[in-house]
């Protein structure tokens, strides 16, 4: 079997989480998060709506993980999303931490909004 070792562009991928954290690309990161083309950085959740428009000239679509499990985005959060021309994917962040990854090997242009399990 041939094993080719992945190369991400510049995102990091999630190498972990927890109760209340994360690691990504190696670092540890409490409290909700974004990563992606931008970097990885502390997040204010929901509120912080600039934080997540602002990714949408860098990326084709955003998983956002709700916590341990899955939930609807805020309708205010969802429609301003989608008037920025953001497809978000809400999911449980476990699966979008997985779909993540994934994509990111694969080299697509994604980032992740997380809320810690």
């Amino acid at each position: 079997m041939r094993l080719n070792e992945i190369a991400y562009n510049e995102s990091a991928p999630v190498d972990g989480y927890g109760p209340g954290f994360f690691r990504i690309g190696g670092r540890l990161i409490n409290g909700p998060v974004i990563t992606g083309p931008l970097g990885s950085q502390g997040w204010d959740g929901f509120a912080d709506l600039e934080a997540l428009i602002a990714l949408k000239d860098h990326v084709d679509v955003l998983f956002v993980g709700t916590g341990a499990d899955v939930a609807h985005l805020p309708e205010d959060v969802a429609e301003a999303l989608q008037e920025a021309g953001l497809a978000a994917e809400p999911m449980s962040s476990p699966a979008a931490c997985r779909t993540y990854n994934v994509l990111l090997s694969e080299g697509r242009r994604v980032a992740l909004a997380l809320i810690p399990v």
